[in-house]
């Protein structure tokens, strides 16, 4: 099993840098840590929980933040189009959140890392469990009304 491991670290070191290919996005079997990618779902929910999350903060502060729900979506376009962001003087621009941006994308390179590592490691016989759907037995169910 050792060696197995370290034929995935060569593999890995000689393979480069992952890249991430279109939008940031977290994979569907996000949030498992399977044996083997400790390190990276470290790094990946570091990442989550420092800079994604406060790039989120600032687009809700700036009024950018997309919702989920239709109403909730359209009052805040609207909210958006009748009082802009103003733009401040002597403020780096640059730094500023623009409507389109995405806060997963302070982790691209984290969440590249996650996702070739798990991308292996699921497949083990080890960390199957971590795959498969959860079933909750009869007795700890809501019971239905009616």
């Amino acid at each position: 099993k050792k060696t197995i491991m370290v034929w995935g670290r060569l593999v890995d070191a000689i393979s480069g840098k992952p890249t991430l290919e279109g939008e940031a996005r977290l994979p569907d079997y996000f949030p498992v840590e399977p044996s083997g990618c400790e390190r990276h779902a470290k790094k990946l929910f570091e990442c989550i929980s420092k800079e994604a999350t406060d790039k989120a903060r600032d687009l809700e502060k700036m009024g950018y933040a997309k919702s989920y729900y239709p109403d909730v979506e359209a009052e805040r376009v609207k909210k958006l189009n009748d009082n802009p962001p103003s733009k401040g003087e002597g403020v780096d621009h640059s730094k500023l959140p623009k409507p389109d941006d995405n806060p997963l994308d302070e982790c691209r390179t984290a969440i590249a890392y996650y996702k070739r590592c798990c991308d292996r490691e699921l497949k083990k016989k080890k960390n199957w469990i971590l795959t498969e759907p959860y079933r909750v037995q009869e007795e700890y169910r809501y019971k239905k009304d009616g």
